[in-house]
């Protein structure tokens, strides 16, 4: 007879020590021992992709989001390590790749300077009420940095110390700092010291995304399910961001004279 019907509630989960990695071309994979497997694709030398999976296999490759003709290719690629890291090398970029905890770490390739670095990192946690993971990530925000975009949200344009829930929704007759609203682009840019950088988040489910509100020096974004996916494009500059975002998810075709609603001349 069971006798204790109620789940067990694990909390946060997160990946242990790497004890396997693997190259394909441009396509690195690093395996846990807790059967957690990160994957990293190197799209162009500023334009990294970090899929991770908690089950030791991926779900089929798709994603209405990425322009199929989108720019692919490197100068430069090396791969090293040492006792407590693999260093991926770019021409624009420098990913650590912590051997204990899978903890990633972005620094310029030009002066060595730390872009963008993970707090806890990548942690999941079992849903009982939709079935799967819900899929977290947490980066440590640099001293004065400062995060822009979303699409439009009735806020300030600096989206620091505020928190989003990122799901398009009617909402009628809104007004300032109403969320979720009508537009739902996770994207977003942290500019810091002169650099800017920005993170897609590629999950198809509800996501959040929290700019150290929840806790003052922290930048996290999660999803209720799918796997955490999400491309990191470096710049330097702002304008180079948003050109290498736009080029990986395409951009509006130019419409008809009609569609202006230009009188033809």
């Amino acid at each position: 007879m069971i006798l204790n019907t109620e789940l067990e509630y694990k909390g946060n989960l997160f990946p242990s020590n790497i004890t396997k990695y693997s190259k394909d071309v441009d396509v690195l994979h690093f395996s846990t021992s807790n059967n957690v497997i990160l994957k990293l694709t190197v799209l162009r030398d500023s334009v990294l992709r970090f899929t991770y999976t908690t089950v030791g296999k991926f779900e089929r490759d798709f994603s209405y989001a990425i322009d199929e003709d989108a720019s692919r290719g490197y100068n430069h690629l090396e791969i090293t390590d040492d006792e407590e890291k693999y260093v991926v090398t770019t021409s624009k970029l420098i990913c650590h790749i912590h051997k204990s905890d899978l903890r990633i770490s972005l620094y310029d390739a030009a002066d060595n300077k730390i872009i963008c670095e993970d707090e806890l990192g990548f942690h999941w946690e079992e849903s009982y009420e939709l079935g799967g993971d819900i899929v977290k990530m947490s980066k440590a925000a640099q001293n004065g940095e400062s995060y822009y975009g979303l699409g439009d949200k009735p806020e300030h344009l600096n989206l620091k110390g505020r928190r989003f829930e990122n799901w398009a929704t009617d909402s009628y007759a809104f007004g300032k700092h109403t969320d979720p609203i009508y537009k739902a682009i996770p994207f977003y840019t942290g500019l810091h010291n002169g650099k800017s950088y920005g993170i897609f988040f590629d999950n198809t489910f509800r996501t959040y995304f929290d700019f150290c509100s929840e806790r003052r020096n922290v930048t996290s974004f999660w999803a209720q399910g799918g796997e955490m996916n999400y491309y990191f494009i470096y710049g330097p500059k702002m304008q180079d961001v948003v050109k290498n975002y736009t080029d990986l998810t395409g951009t509006p075709r130019i419409t008809t004279i009609m569609g202006l609603r230009v009188p033809p001349m």
